[in-house]
């Protein structure tokens, strides 16, 4: 069957994977994982390119833990141009980042938009975006099943094949339940499951490395093998992680806006090498092994399924 070609396919026929952050309910950490997700991604390998879309467009949280608070948008003869987190990096810059963080004039104002408006936004985000060719595009998406969701899968159905998706969870039995609702849309919609991550699994001690067990354990791999999808991993709450995704926040905001652009470029570029200091870090690259490992199967069984 051939598929009708539309802006969105375009834009995005040199973008190789698309992968879908989800979580059934707020406070997971799925924002974090997102994040963590593409700067693991961008150093998995020295030529991967990676791009990040927040479409959590209530809430976008990417530009402050990418250290990007502070960009604008700019617009060129092919679209608008992705923020670059690793900017002052050596070589061609391959960590692009958008989100609606970017197109506020103030960082605090609220977004108050119905679903039509979303919508737009969002299908302009995929079309009129200057991604490029990218290795993978991690989008970030708000809690729920709702319309952010239904307007990516739609918009996303020409490329359907290089599609799929990680649901992230926590371990207590209140967010696995919203967890197997998001599992149960991902089903109805026809959306490749990679893998469940288990998020704020244990605390570690920064003191002594000792694991407390804050919201039990388990919960995400019992659910992952109940329901018969892989599971990725488990990620504790990491103090260190905290405080550098939260240091990322711009300190100077009086500056003037050369002055803010530059300064924001430093701080974006430090926390790609911090990162790799923390123990999340090592952490993830397991995750991602697993994650690179299991995409082709997991694509190719989507194609399968839809011929």
């Amino acid at each position: 069957m051939t598929v009708q070609e539309t802006p969105v396919s375009r834009r995005l026929k040199t973008v190789k994977h698309i992968i879908i952050v989800c979580s059934g309910k707020g406070g997971v950490g799925k924002s974090s994982v997102s994040a963590q997700l593409a700067l693991s991604l961008h150093a998995s390998s020295p030529s991967a390119r990676v791009g990040v879309l927040d479409v959590d467009l209530t809430g976008p949280s990417i530009p402050r833990m990418l250290g990007l608070d502070g960009h604008g948008v700019h617009q060129s003869s092919d679209g608008w141009v992705p923020v670059y987190a690793d900017a002052l990096g050596d070589g061609e810059p391959r960590l692009a980042c958008m989100s609606v963080g970017f197109l506020l004039k103030n960082k605090g104002d609220s977004v108050v938009w119905r679903g039509p408006k979303k919508n737009a936004m969002i299908r302009q985000f995929l079309s009129d975006v200057r991604w490029g060719e990218l290795d993978y595009l991690v989008v970030d998406t708000p809690p729920g099943t709702s319309d952010e969701h239904l307007s990516l899968i739609e918009h996303l159905a020409p490329v359907h094949s290089r599609l799929s998706a990680v649901i992230v969870t926590t371990p207590q039995a209140v967010a696995l339940l919203d967890a197997m609702k998001c599992l149960s849309f991902t089903r109805a919609v026809a959306l490749p499951v990679l893998g469940l991550i288990e998020n704020m699994s244990g605390y570690v001690c920064p003191c002594c490395g000792d694991v407390s067990n804050v919201f039990s354990t388990g919960g995400g791999a019992e659910m992952a093998r109940r329901e018969g999808v892989p599971f990725l991993g488990s990620m504790p709450i990491d103090t260190e992680l905290v405080t550098l995704l939260d240091a990322a926040e711009s300190t100077d905001l009086s500056a003037a806006d050369g002055q803010h652009d530059e300064a924001s470029e430093v701080r974006s570029f430090g926390v790609l090498q911090r990162y790799q200091k923390t123990s999340s870090a090592k952490l993830l690259s397991a995750i991602i092994e697993k994650l690179i490992s299991t995409l082709p199967s997991v694509e190719h069984a989507s194609v399968s399924s839809s011929a």
